[in-house]
C-alpha cells in the first residue's frame, strides 16, 4: 500500500515535470532561441509556446527592445598630439537573435572595443578645436562605422553620441584664458562701437539743433527787420500825415485872422498901437546888446496921439466901423468840417498794413516793397487850402 502510494507519487512527479519541461512562456519584446540536441531548432516569438521534452532547451533570452550603452572615457590623442578623454552614449537594438547569440560571443564587448578603435581612428585626424566643434560629424562617422560592423551579429545601431569631451587640465586653463580674451575682446569693441553710435547720434542731434537754432535766428531776425522796415514806414505815413494837417491848420488860421482883420476894417491908427505893442517884444531878446529904434517910430507915436484925442478931441475908440465892410463872421460861419480831413487812404487800407509774410524757407523770403505815396506838393496844399477855406466864398472874394 504504501509502495502504490509512492509510485503513485513518482508518477504524478515525473507527470508535473515533463508539463514544466514542455510548456514555456516568452514576455512581450522578448525571444527565446531553441536548441533540439544541441542544435539550432527556432526562435520563440512572445506568447505560450510548445517544448519536446528533454530535446528542445531554452540556449537563451534575447530583449528586443532598443538598448542604452554608455561606455567609460576612453583616451583619444588628436593630430596635434593632444590626449583627450571622451565619453560615448550608444543606442543598438537586437533585430535577429540567432545571429545575437550565435554570431558573437558578447556583443556588449564586441561593441565596446568597436567604438574604441573607430573614435581613435576619427579623432585622430582632427585637431583639438575641430574635435569640440564637429561632435556631429564625429556621431555620424561612428554611426556609420558601427551599423556596417554590427549588422553580421543581428545589431542595429540607431545612433551614437558623444558625451563629453574632456581636454587636458593646461589645455583647458588655456582655453578658458582664450574665451576670456575673446569675450573682452568682443566686449571693448561693442562698447566701442555704441560709444561710436551714440557720439554720431549725438553730433547729429547738435548738427539739426543748430540749424534749427540759426533757422530760428534767421527768421527772428527777418521778422524783426521787416516790422522796423513797416514801423518806420507807418511812422513816416504819420509824421507826413500830421505835417499835412498842420499845413492845413495853419492855413485855416492864417485865413481865419486875415478874414477878421478884414472884416474888422482897421485904420492907421490901431496898426500903430499894434505896431508900438509888437517893439518890446522885439528887443526882449538875450542877445540884442544894443536897439535901434527905427524911423518909423515918430510917425506911429504921432498916430498914436492923433488916437488918444490930441487933435480935435477924438479918441481912437470913438471910431465907428465903416458901412462898406461886412459884419463879423459869428462862432458858427466857419466851415471846419473839411480842417482835419487827410488825403492819406486809412491805415487799414495802406500797403504797408496789407503785406502778409510768406514762409520762410531756407533761402530769405523776397521782402515785398510797398510803394510809398508821395506828398503832395506845395502848390497842391496851397490849391486845396484856398478851395476849402473862407477864400473860396464868393462874398469874401467881393469885399477883397
Amino acid at each position: 500500500m504504501d509502495a502504490a502510494l509512492i509510485a503513485l507519487i513518482v508518477v504524478a512527479l515525473l507527470v508535473i515535470v515533463v508539463l514544466a519541461k514542455s510548456v514555456t512562456i516568452v514576455p512581450q519584446a522578448q525571444a527565446k532561441v531553441i536548441e533540439r540536441l544541441g542544435r539550432y531548432s527556432r526562435t520563440l516569438s512572445p506568447g505560450l509556446s510548445i517544448l519536446v521534452p528533454f530535446v528542445d532547451r531554452v540556449r537563451a533570452t534575447v530583449d528586443l527592445r532598443e538598448q542604452v550603452i554608455s561606455f567609460p572615457p576612453q583616451p583619444v590623442i588628436t593630430s596635434d598630439n593632444l590626449q583627450v578623454g571622451i565619453d560615448t552614449v550608444l543606442y543598438f537594438q537586437v533585430t535577429d537573435p540567432r545571429l545575437a547569440v550565435y554570431g558573437i560571443a558578447n556583443y556588449i564587448t564586441g561593441m565596446e572595443q568597436l567604438t574604441t578603435t573607430t573614435l581613435r581612428n576619427v579623432v585622430g585626424g582632427l585637431n583639438l578645436e575641430e574635435a569640440l566643434t564637429g561632435r556631429d560629424g564625429i556621431n555620424s562617422q561612428l554611426r556609420g562605422v558601427l551599423d556596417g560592423t554590427t549588422g553580421p551579429w543581428g545589431l542595429r545601431v540607431a545612433r551614437v553620441e558623444i558625451k563629453a569631451i574632456d581636454p587636458p587640465p593646461s589645455i583647458q586653463d588655456s582655453m578658458e584664458k582664450q574665451m576670456r580674451a575673446d569675450r573682452d575682446k568682443r566686449a571693448i569693441i561693442l562698447t566701442a562701437e555704441g560709444a561710436r553710435q551714440s557720439a554720431i547720434t549725438t553730433a547729429e542731434g547738435e548738427k539739426a539743433s543748430a540749424i534749427l537754432s540759426a533757422e530760428g535766428k534767421k527768421q527772428a531776425a527777418i521778422l524783426e527787420a521787416e516790422a522796423e522796415r513797416q514801423s518806420r514806414i507807418l511812422r513816416a505815413e504819420g509824421e507826413r500825415a500830421a505835417l499835412f494837417l498842420q499845413a492845413q491848420g495853419q492855413a485855416k488860421s492864417i485865413e481865419t485872422v486875415f478874414q477878421a482883420i478884414h472884416d474888422g476894417k482897421p485904420d492907421q491908427g490901431l496898426l500903430a498901437y499894434q505896431y508900438l505893442q509888437t517893439l518890446p517884444q522885439i528887443a526882449q531878446g538875450d542877445a540884442n546888446k544894443m536897439w535901434i529904434v527905427p524911423s518909423e517910430f515918430s510917425k506911429a507915436l504921432e498916430g498914436l496921439a492923433s488916437l488918444g484925442g490930441a487933435e480935435g478931441g477924438k479918441s481912437w475908440m470913438d471910431v465907428e466901423p465903416s458901412g462898406n465892410g461886412g459884419s463879423a463872421p459869428k462862432d458858427g460861419g466857419l466851415d471846419t468840417s473839411s480842417w482835419f480831413e487827410s488825403q492819406l487812404p486809412p491805415a487799414a487800407e495802406q500797403p504797408e498794413a496789407k503785406i502778409e509774410l510768406s514762409s520762410i524757407t531756407d533761402s530769405a523770403p523776397a521782402v515785398p516793397r510797398p510803394e510809398v505815396p508821395s506828398p503832395p506838393s506845395i502848390s497842391q496844399v496851397k490849391h486845396d487850402v484856398q478851395d476849402s477855406g473862407p477864400a473860396a466864398d464868393p462874398e469874401l472874394r467881393r469885399d477883397e
